[in-house]
């Protein structure tokens, strides 16, 4: 496992706009919290209608590195986006910081944890059930591994994993015993055709 590069010095002056990633020199200070604030504003203020605020063609190019292995150092991520370690670090922060980048996870095959059936279920509500109290009833079961409301007939779809079918009907069941729950209609998946870890920013998933 590689280890993530340490935290490179920071600079306190405003970068010039030809070089807005240039490397900090020795005699530079720590930045101010009045200095950072705002060359944050700024990076928002180059936000990219569809794009997050904070998001700007650099930061998607280091996003879909990270996609593709959330352990590359920042020195590796610098070598293929054209960026120092310590600019990669300032941005990939800032992304978390702003909400962009919500986290770092790895990716499990669900069968070598044991669940071997997977199904999307189709939850259909009596009365006026609110999402919130869906959400919060379905939140209980560990096999629901995601969950949302939809257009059409159904309230919300539901996505279940279990150890086998039995397994299946068993949290079928149980979830249609809750009160609000009319009825579901349930489909087993057969095999998967296409299947991604997560997504990638719209420009590199040309």
């Amino acid at each position: 496992m590689r280890a993530i590069a340490p935290a490179a010095r920071r600079y306190s002056g405003v970068p010039h706009p030809a070089s807005p990633e240039r490397p900090p020199t020795g005699h530079e200070r720590e930045p101010s919290r009045v200095v950072m604030a705002a060359r944050v504003a700024g990076w928002q203020d180059r936000g990219v209608p569809g794009r997050h605020a904070a998001f700007d063609e650099l930061d998607e190019r280091i996003v879909a590195v990270l996609v593709g292995d959330a352990r590359a150092s920042y020195a590796d991520i610098g070598a293929t986006v054209g960026l120092s370690a310590s600019a990669v670090k300032r941005r990939v922060d800032r992304m978390r910081a702003s909400g962009a980048i919500t986290g770092f996870t790895v990716t499990v095959d669900p069968s070598a944890l044991g669940w071997t059936t997977e199904a999307y279920v189709e939850l259909f509500c009596r009365g006026r059930t609110s999402p919130s109290a869906i959400g919060a009833a379905l939140s209980k079961y560990p096999e629901v591994t995601g969950a949302c409301t939809i257009t059409g007939e159904a309230d919300a779809l539901l996505h279940i994993r279990a150890a086998d079918v039995q397994h299946f009907e068993q949290v079928v069941e149980r979830i249609v015993a809750e009160p609000f729950v009319d009825r579901t209609r349930s489909v087993i998946v057969l095999s998967r055709l296409v299947s991604r870890a997560d997504i990638l920013p719209p420009s590199n998933a040309d």
